[in-house]
């Protein structure tokens, strides 16, 4: 998928769209599911986590062009046009890779699936034993928690809740009441299992599986004694989901966010899905009722949400059809030194997630609970989980008596309700919970353990590239430094004090803080390596991140390759900058690396004239994260640490050759291939080189 920049009255646009950017990073998922080299049930995931990031795209993304749109703002933004034309591009991508994405399961996945016995199951394949097993299905476990709604006048159209699966039927005849109006609704309960899968005498040797809504859709007559269905069609509105909280007047962040939270599955719709064969009145009644419009209605050949479908591998055991598990490793430190905090009084120590293993992040916590000596622990949690046993060890803590402080974002997207139920878990207990600074999200990622040693005290740091949730540990890749240099230490103590009181603050002695004196320190290495290189020195930059927005960044880094300045960059997602234009970028490289794991890491590499300043952070290159949040950046110390950096983190990626993306200067991506050459899949290349086997 290409994403194109945009012209503007100064000439050619400097920067690429992000909006259309987004989707093409998508498009890029989706080529996993269409690559024959990845096991087919992690195709089958690849398309299922296009499908959610596509929800996530128009919850937040769409939905704010809509209300632009709505304000009557005409004005572009930088790598886009005016709104309209915006949505327009948006809406013409989004169906054209909505299609594709169909298109590669009816006729790739699915079928390969059934050879390899894995079926999904429609009607018209239901044996007749197999069809009474659901039809029992369904009036034991389905018909007594549905509520059909047959619209009149006084049952009007019930709320839909964003993305919830639900049904429009058509009916003929006349109920009891001698009511007729021909069109009812089902929404399907959440709490239903949308995957059914058969019982093995029903299913031979293989896996039979059959959807929630074939299953409705085949009995859902029941519901309407009496009458006639004429046509069972389901259908999916995505809605926007953005909390409107007016930060100047709140006085209770938690208590405003408790009340907000109900209201997001009922926000403004943005876009209507329809199972093919949907009546064309039938679509517009849905269109007219949610205000939508044609551009807004996506007709798929399936189900409506496949995102229940990253449910499937999960039911299957078929080793062969995923990725070969492995075991994460243990820095051969930790390997040798039973005792976690002498460890790190040695030296700065280093993991590598996920192909390291996050326990020693638990253990170092587990450790500060049981040590009588640690008299205090602070941290900060932005995503944790529903069932953290970090969030577990710090109530445990608190417990025992320990100085236990929390600053817990409540306003990390989607993680909302899970973050308000720990907090109320870990005030019940005595820990001191803060929600940091109204306006500014906690993004950061810290654990201090404050520890008596001698008669002293001694501080134990943890900073992260991620968030501190077991499960993302499995998946996302990540850095985590373990230090108990004492200026390290103090500066996070200083930003923990911001986070918790009152106060300007203060110098740092190594530590850059947004949204204070990040991005001016990003801007201004980027500028040292241009006079290096204007002195005709060699000068390079390396930096990976999941985004790159900032427009006053990407000018620095314009000037830069205008010096002479190597640039090599490794953006995930959406990149804004424009690589490889004659006298503007033809220095500068962008690459994207899509794999089993998702590159979570933020790495920015100055070379300083030899002295190689590396640093690791918790954010992207974006305004957000410069001006609205607080993120830090930490620089790399020690010279054994900052080489497993380079090298794993920023080197062997720029080599990759296998699942790497190089963005052109029209903003198109092209897939790079070993073409003759040995593969060099990075992230098969760390699991071989970190993992314990």
């Amino acid at each position: 998928m290409l994403q194109r920049s945009r012209q503007t009255r100064q000439g050619t646009e400097r920067f690429l769209s992000r909006e259309l950017g987004t989707l093409a990073f998508d498009s890029r998922v989706l080529a996993q599911a269409r690559d024959r080299r990845v096991p087919l049930l992690e195709r089958l995931r690849f398309l299922c986590i296009v499908s959610s990031n596509l929800d996530e795209f128009f919850e937040i993304r769409v939905a704010e062009l809509k209300e632009r749109i709505k304000a009557g703002d005409s004005l572009p933004r930088a790598g886009e046009g005016r709104p309209e034309e915006v949505f327009l591009a948006v809406s013409e991508q989004a169906h054209a890779l909505v299609a594709e994405q169909y298109r590669l399961l009816n006729r790739e996945i699915v079928p390969e699936l059934a050879a390899e016995g894995i079926r999904l199951l429609q009607q018209t394949d239901w044996t007749r034993e197999q069809r009474q097993w659901l039809h029992d299905y369904f009036m034991r476990e389905m018909i007594p928690v549905l509520t059909p709604i047959g619209l009149d006048p006084s049952h009007p159209f019930p709320r839909v809740l964003n993305t919830s699966l639900n049904f429009a039927l058509q009916l003929d005849g006349q109920d009891s009441f001698g009511r007729s109006s021909g069109i009812a609704v089902v929404q399907a309960p959440r709490l239903l299992p949308r995957i059914i899968r058969l019982p093995p005498e029903l299913s031979g040797s293989g896996f039979h599986f059959v959807l929630l809504g074939s299953v409705l859709q085949a009995f859902v007559g029941a519901l309407f004694q009496g009458m006639t269905v004429r046509g069972s069609y389901p259908f999916r509105v995505t809605r926007n989901s953005e909390l409107f909280l007016e930060e100047e007047e709140i006085q209770d962040l938690r208590m405003a966010l408790q009340g907000e939270l109900p209201q997001r599955h009922f926000g403004d719709s943005v876009r209507l899905e329809v199972a093919q064969g949907c009546p064309a009145e039938l679509e517009g009644f849905l269109l007219s009722h949610f205000q939508l419009a044609a551009p807004d209605l996506y007709r798929v050949d399936g189900p409506v949400n496949l995102v229940w479908l990253l449910q499937l591998p999960d039911l299957v055991d078929a080793p062969r059809l995923k990725f070969p598990p492995f075991q994460p490793g243990l820095p051969r430190e930790l390997r040798a030194q039973a005792d976690l905090f002498q460890t790190i009084r040695s030296g700065d120590l280093l993991l590598h997630l996920p192909y390291q293993s996050f326990n020693p992040v638990i253990e170092l916590l587990e450790r500060a609970v049981e040590d009588p000596d640690v008299l205090a622990i602070k941290q900060t949690v932005y995503r944790t989980g529903t069932d953290s046993v970090l969030m577990q060890y710090l109530i445990d803590a608190a417990r025992r008596g320990k100085e236990v402080t929390v600053v817990l974002e409540l306003l990390a997207r989607f993680d909302e309700e899970a973050n308000l139920a720990w907090a109320s878990k870990l005030e019940e207990v005595g820990a001191h919970v803060v929600y940091g600074v109204v306006g500014h999200k906690t993004h950061a990622k810290m654990l201090l353990v404050v520890r008596r040693e001698q008669g002293r005290l001694r501080r134990y740091l943890h900073l992260s590239t991620g968030n501190y949730h077991p499960r993302t540990a499995r998946q996302y890749t990540d850095f985590g430094l373990f230090t108990a240099n004492p200026e390290m230490c103090e500066d996070a103590n200083e930003v923990f004090k911001q986070l918790t009181g009152l106060g300007r603050p203060s110098t740092m002695h190594h530590l850059w803080v947004s949204p204070f004196t990040l991005h001016a320190k990003i801007v201004e290495a980027i500028q040292r390596e241009t006079r290096i290189a204007r002195e005709g020195r060699p000068a390079h930059i390396m930096a990976k991140m999941n985004a790159l927005l900032e427009s006053r960044v990407i000018e620095a880094l314009y000037a830069a390759s205008q010096a002479g300045v190597k640039v090599d960059l490794i953006v995930r997602g959406v990149c804004a900058l424009r690589p490889g234009i004659a006298g503007l970028s033809e220095n500068i490289r962008v690459r994207s690396i899509i794999g089993r794991f998702l590159e979570h890491h933020r790495i920015f590499y100055f070379s300083n004239d030899g002295a190689e300043d590396v640093y690791l952070s918790s954010a992207d290159w974006m305004g957000r994260n410069f001006f609205g949040r607080i993120e830090l950046c930490i620089p790399v110390l020690d010279r054994r640490v900052k080489n497993r950096v380079i090298r794993e983190g920023l080197k062997m990626p720029l080599a990759d050759n296998s699942q790497s993306w190089e963005l052109d200067a029209q903003g198109a991506y092209h897939a790079r291939r070993p073409r003759g050459r040995l593969p060099r899949p990075v992230q098969e290349q760390l699991v071989a080189l970190l993992a314990a086997g």
